[in-house]
């Protein structure tokens, strides 16, 4: 056990404890988000630290402070006069639970030794024998804290080749080198969130929590890349100019990369994307309602293109944007269908001709070919290249993720039917950027998104959702997400927002206020035992060894050859 910092003096366990320290100990050294370890009498807590105070015993002190000079009052007063406190909020706590653990308790007075010798004893126990729990105590007045040992963080997060769970590092605390883990299999459990200010870094957090989920085989992943930066190459952020790899590139022969914009796509080239496109009569009036903003529809327009497809089917819109002034007279005068509000909807769809990937009708179904890449277990990425304003990618976002999930749908019902290990779907995780757009609360209940965050995991399909305004999606959705991982947010709301439905969410305020701009994130929620402060894992050339995984580049020409022709092969080209 490490020296003792500081004697818990007060608290309670709705609001904390406080925390007078040594007088040897600099309050400098303490700082908000550092992990410690209070040493009870039969338990040991593990404690994130929150604020950092400074007091005085005597009001005689602050109004006839020492002189700047005189070192040799400011030492006397140290530490009796004049002291450092810290607020600490249990988070865990690790209870004995072997039979000779309490043997010993019984034999030794019921634990009631001193502070140092508990530690000893603790510590020389091994994980196997203590117990993880909820903190449902708070030790008792003048328990030592301590500084969190490697071991105590190995037997909260895990390690990272634990061969019984699928743990990703993602991080290190803010003051140790000793990697914090998230547990793969509960994360992708329930729908998940990356949220921070522009500039966090959180496209790099996404693609490395991606590329864990793929090394650890976690799920299939389905990547709506609006900015085009997971998949092949994007551009370092920094001053330098440099680039990282995309997924693509570290995973050759698992990443598939289809684009919406096939130009854009070769020009930064991409090695084998293949084409996607989409046609006007895949496009139902749930996708129009989610776009209806970007092509100010009104609740009229809405309402005639519901008259529209009950006369014309899945090729209504074509037939409207073929229509004459007189024809669409004709029509309302039938289907008692309302003249402005039909050519206001003819005028505003007009719009949709100049997205590149809309067809008036498509011969091959793209979203199938999509599906049988999923199936055959590889991770896809949908790329828009020039295509990427709000309106396109909304629009083709929900057009895909919709057909997607009614097929895991079924997937789900048959499995649930046959009960057969064979017919369990593969989860699937789908990634969305400005997912405020897709799940604000006046459209979040006609999404395909809405119903697939409220659905958590049944249907083996769930959101990881990447935005800057967590503010602006649907409470009931936010209090869905399981795992929050949260960079720099300055807007109050947005703060709010991260702790909607987590229980001690004022003590962490203060933490993610205080977080860097860069590197530095807070993971709360299903995926790790309690919230965490971390130093995010880099994405550079030592991550890319560390995966293990051989790069495109690394590969022959014979062997690039081979994984294009085996990806076609695998979608019966």
């Amino acid at each position: 056990m490490n020296i003792p910092l500081g004697s818990v003096i007060q608290g309670s366990l709705s609001q904390g404890l406080e925390v007078r320290l040594h007088a040897d100990v600099s309050v400098e050294d303490m700082r908000v988000g550092k992990f410690l370890v209070v040493q009870g009498t039969r338990s040991r807590f593990f404690c994130l630290l929150t604020d950092v105070t400074l007091g005085t015993a005597s009001n005689r002190i602050l109004t006839n402070p020492p002189d700047p000079g005189d070192d040799f009052l400011r030492e006397v007063l140290a530490g009796n006069g004049t002291f450092g406190t810290i607020n600490i909020a249990p988070m865990l706590m690790f209870t004995p639970i072997s039979p000779e653990q309490k043997e010993w308790q019984l034999e030794n007075g019921n634990g009631n030794g001193s502070a140092k010798s508990n530690a000893a004893s603790f510590e020389a126990q091994s994980s196997a024998d203590l117990e993880l729990l909820p903190v449902k105590t708070i030790p008792s007045h003048f328990s030592q804290v301590y500084d969190a040992s490697e071991a105590d963080f190995r037997a909260v997060f895990g390690w990272e080749d634990d061969p019984t769970r699928r743990n990703f590092a993602i991080g290190q605390p803010l003051d140790m080198d000793v990697p914090v883990c998230l547990n793969l299999d509960r994360f992708i459990e329930r729908s998940n969130g990356i949220f921070g200010k522009s500039g966090t870094g959180k496209s790099f957090l996404t693609r490395l929590l991606i590329s864990g989920i793929i090394r650890k085989n976690a799920a299939v992943n389905l990547m709506f890349d609006m900015h085009s930066e997971y998949g092949w190459e994007a551009m370092r952020e920094g001053k330098e100019v440099s680039t990282v790899k995309g997924l693509r590139q570290l995973f050759p022969g698992q990443v598939e990369i289809y684009t919406l914009d096939p130009e854009s796509t070769k020009r930064r080239g991409v090695r084998d994307a293949q084409e996607l496109y989409l046609s006007y009569d895949q496009i139902e009036i749930e996708d129009l309602r989610l776009v209806g903003q970007e092509l100010n529809l009104s609740e009229a327009s809405i309402d005639n293109a519901n008259i529209l497809a009950s006369e014309y089917g899945k090729s209504w819109i074509v037939q409207l944007l073929n229509m004459s002034n007189e024809e669409i007279k004709m029509f309302c005068e039938e289907k008692q269908g309302h003249t402005g509000a039909i050519m206001a909807l003819q005028r505003k769809l007009m719009r949709l001709d100049n997205l590149k990937y809309l067809r008036t009708v498509s011969r091959h179904n793209y979203i199938d070919q999509i599906l049988q890449t999923l199936d055959a277990g590889k991770h896809v990425v949908i790329e828009f290249g020039s295509q990427s304003n709000m309106l396109s990618y909304m629009l083709a976002t929900n057009m895909i993720a919709r057909r997607i999930h009614a097929s895991y749908v079924k997937k789900a019902d048959e499995f649930l039917r046959t009960k057969n290990a064979q017919d369990r779907p593969q989860p699937l995780v789908i990634t969305i950027e400005e997912a405020h757009r897709f799940l604000d609360s006046s459209i979040v209940h006609q999404t395909i998104f809405g119903t697939i965050a409220r659905e958590m995991r049944k249907y083996f399909v769930t959101l990881l959702i990447v935005d800057q305004r967590p503010s602006g999606i649907d409470n009931e959705v936010m209090s869905q997400v399981g795992t929050r991982v949260t960079c720099l947010l300055n807007d109050e709301k947005d703060i709010d927002a991260i702790f909607t439905g987590v229980s001690g969410g004022q003590n962490l305020r203060a933490v993610l206020a205080k977080l860097d701009s860069k590197q530095q994130a807070l993971i709360l929620g299903h995926a790790v035992p309690m919230p965490v402060v971390v130093r995010t894992r880099a994405y550079d050339s030592n991550f890319y060894r560390e995966l293990g995984v051989t790069a495109w580049e690394e590969l022959s020409d014979e062997e690039v050859f081979a994984a294009a022709t085996s990806a076609k092969a695998d979608l019966g080209f």
